[in-house]
């Protein structure tokens, strides 16, 4: 950087920067920047709050004008603005051109990465099952190196957390993220991300260039693909001004595990997402969401239900299918509180029906089936993940404590579907060798802590504290980031720390202990990681057509990287943190992740599931970029987008919150 600039570092970290100067390069080699040249400040001066910095960078066809305006920012401790300013002024076009801001810190040791939805420090999950799927990092040879397009990062900043001289600090560099004016490519975007170096690590925002996974020039384009991603440099022209800015930060972070939580909630008042006007009313989206309901609804020779998967070419796919991704058996509970407000067709009857059919699914020792095909009349023998079967415990259980608030519902085939259930998971997480693979089991704590009280059963409660006990020693230190929780994609995930979220919040709920509350905020600030929390700049396309805003909607994982709903099923659960924490902003960033998914509905309430915020595509066959990006997949209809949204509303219904006028 510059030298004012490295005295606010200094001052703040304690630490050696590696230089002090502006770079930019004037080459491309085999996908990176080449030719770097660097220059320091040649004048420094004051104005109001501000430090300015001034330099020139001599090149033979011309001179670069240099400008850094430097200040602390007001009510944010040890966090320093920088508004960058790069002027050519030369005669001629230059070509093959990278800018910089560089922020390279000295003498780290165990530096972990956290680079919102893209890197939950370096990944160790994903990388145990498949590392090729997934951002890595530190643990990439040859490049330890990892830089990505500003549109991939839910909340605009990368961080590492690290120890240095004995101290546990966490280092983090925020951008205002833009496009790259004067790109090279059609659609490009700044990049952001760091490199791990001989001397420590360097923080970096470059004006396009990326690299992972120990290469440089590729993008994670598919599931399981990455794709080239070249010669990202400007072509900038006679008298051009560009101009980006930057927040650099430091904080100490006396527990392992907890360096991102300081830099993610930094980076939300600096986006300042809370606004949540401009979006559909939320009781119009639950009306449409509602009529998809409806439509859904089977029922045939001895089977009722909710047909929870679209029908397409491929496949019929006539099935009732419980939690994941269906979620068939969750319109249960919204229907028996929201019946009086909305026109229903005989919502206690099809609530009566639909959950007595559920519990004809039969069990075998690992639990009962999720899935039932009404076109063969039987329930798959092959479909009994713990995870969908702990989704559906819990919503029957939610369903089971209003259905006992009425006297219209005979709950019995429920009660004893029930405790057969928890008995045998609650035994499975009570025997000695009960050690999951990953966070999906997670999904056990809620239902089981719910069930305790429900239905009776204190060794219940026994069962989820030790589930919840296990993946609090295993998770808190993020030396095992919390994974799994899809399964459709084996690493970190947003649905993993949701399971651990409910999980030890339900867990508090029950026992009042203070540790559970701590946990459950830790990975609701994992959850919240994977929330975008700024408005993307979106090329043309549908989502543009829909004036589309991105904030509020959730990434998927390390290795999905599209945008989904998801997060309408989070929202009460950090809305309740709000409540018993008194931080408000988890309330107004609840509120925004909820009615910010309204968007893109249809007039029948049908939505899209994988909205391309980045130049990633799941369900889109591609061989080069274009349109990708600002397009999204319409016809994956499953049922879980909208249950979700009904489940929410009918939680901050029981907490009393008038969501109905948002």
């Amino acid at each position: 950087m510059i030298s004012r600039l490295c005295s606010i570092f200094l001052c703040c970290l304690s630490a050696p920067l590696l230089s002090a100067a502006w770079s930019i390069a004037t080459d491309w080699v085999d996908g990176w920047p080449q030719a770097w040249q660097t220059v320091n400040p040649e004048k420094t001066q004051t104005v109001g709050d501000w430090t300015i910095e001034t330099g020139e960078l001599e090149l033979p066809t011309g001179t670069w004008k240099l400008r850094d305006a430097i200040r602390p920012v007001a009510g944010e401790p040890n966090v320093t603005e920088i508004r960058r300013r790069w002027h050519w002024n030369g005669p001629e076009t230059l070509d093959r051109v990278t800018l910089s801001f560089r922020f390279p810190i000295a003498d780290l040791s165990d530096a972990r990465p956290f680079l919102p939805a893209i890197s939950t420090y370096d990944n160790p999950a994903g990388q145990s099952v498949d590392a090729s799927r997934i951002p890595v990092i530190a643990h990439a040879s040859p490049l330890r190196r990892g830089f990505f397009e500003e549109h991939r990062f839910s909340m605009p900043f990368a961080a590492v957390e690290a120890m240095q001289s004995g101290t546990r600090k966490t280092f983090a560099l925020h951008t205002v993220p833009s496009p790259a004016s004067h790109a090279h490519l059609t659609d490009q975007s700044w990049s952001l991300g760091l490199e791990y170096t001989d001397e420590g690590v360097e923080l970096a925002s470059y004006s396009g260039p990326v690299a992972s996974n120990g290469r440089n020039a590729i993008i994670k384009g598919h599931q399981r693909e990455w794709h080239d991603y070249d010669e990202a440099w400007l072509t900038v022209p006679p008298d051009t001004i560009i101009e980006k800015t930057y927040f650099i930060q430091t904080t100490t972070t006396p527990i392992r595990g907890n360096g991102f939580r300081t830099p993610l909630w930094t980076s939300i008042r600096l986006t300042n997402p809370f606004n949540p006007d401009g979006f559909p009313p939320l009781k119009d989206v639950i009306t449409r969401k509602l009529a998809d309901t409806e439509n859904r609804w089977r029922e045939g020779a001895g089977f009722a239900g909710l047909k929870a998967f679209p029908s397409d070419h491929r496949a019929p796919r006539n099935w009732i299918d419980l939690a994941w991704a269906g979620q068939s058996e969750a319109f249960a509970y919204p229907y028996l509180a929201l019946a009086d407000r909305f026109p229903l067709v005989a919502p206690v009857d099809r609530v009566q029906r639909g959950i007595d059919f559920v519990t004809t699914s039969n069990f075998t020792g690992q639990g009962f089936s999720i899935r039932y095909d009404f076109d063969r009349g039987e329930w798959f023998d092959d479909r009994r993940n713990p995870l969908s079967q702990a989704q559906a415990m819990n919503n029957l259980l939610d369903a089971l404590r209003l259905a006992r608030r009425r006297n219209d519902i005979d709950t019995s085939k429920w009660v004893s579907f029930l405790r057969r259930a928890c008995d045998l998971h609650a035994a499975r997480v009570l025997a000695d060798d009960w050690h999951p693979v990953s966070t999906n089991e997670g999904f056990l704590i809620a239902p089981l802590a719910k069930a305790a009280g429900l239905l009776g059963n204190p060794s219940y409660l026994v069962a989820a504290r030790k589930a919840a006990d296990h993946y609090m020693q295993r998770h808190l230190s993020m030396d095992e980031p919390y994974w799994g929780g899809t399964l459709d994609a084996r690493c970190e995930d947003k649905e993993g720390a949701w399971a651990a979220l409910q999980g030890f919040l339900a867990m508090f709920e029950a026992t009042q202990e203070a540790r559970f509350l701590e946990a459950a905020r830790h990975a609701g600030d994992v959850v919240l990681s994977y929330v975008y929390t700024w408005d993307v700049d979106l090329p043309p396309g549908r989502l543009t057509d829909h004036a589309f805003k991105t904030r509020g909607w959730t990434s998927v994982s390390a290795q999905n990287m599209h945008l989904d709903v998801y997060g309408v099923l989070c929202a009460p659960a950090i809305w309740r943190l709000g409540e018993i924490t008194g931080i408000e902003d988890y309330q107004k960033i609840a509120r925004v992740m909820l009615v910010s998914c309204g968007q893109l509905l249809d007039p029948f309430g049908s939505q899209g599931e994988q909205i391309h915020q980045t130049n990633y595509a799941q369900h889109y066959d591609y061989t080069d970029l274009a349109g990708v990006r600002g397009d999204y997949v319409e016809n994956w209809n499953v049922y879980w987008i909208s249950a979700h949204f009904l489940v929410a509303v009918t939680q901050l219904d029981e907490m009393g919150v008038d969501w109905i006028n948002w």
